[in-house]
């Protein structure tokens, strides 16, 4: 439990209300929900305690947690040309570099 999962809080609305989504993403399956981002935390540590029972219980092998050092912060994507173009431009007019516009745009 004090390994550092990766915790996944989504504000959810449907035909069953206002809520928030809570998944841990190394663990398949263990997910869990609440009214407030407070009540989703609380609930899928409670999911988590669960789950690694069960994992402990029957012998299972726990997922580690992804590891930060996994990631540079870098990737390559190809893009079509006049889409490149595009952001380009659009950055220049929010006055910021073309790599913090893309990051603001996939951020969302």
């Amino acid at each position: 439990m004090a390994l550092p999962y990766t915790i996944q809080i989504r504000e959810m609305n449907d035909e069953s209300g206002h809520y928030f989504y809570v998944t841990v993403a190394e663990l398949d399956g263990c997910q869990s929900h609440g009214d407030t981002i407070e009540e989703a935390y609380e609930s899928i540590r409670e999911a988590m305690e669960g789950y690694l029972s069960v994992k402990l219980e029957f012998g299972d092998p726990i997922p580690e947690p992804a590891g930060s050092e996994e990631y540079s912060g870098k990737f390559n994507l190809r893009v079509p040309k006049t889409l490149h173009r595009q952001l380009v431009e659009r950055a220049a007019a929010e006055n910021v570099s073309l790599n913090q516009y893309c990051l603001y745009k996939l951020s969302r």
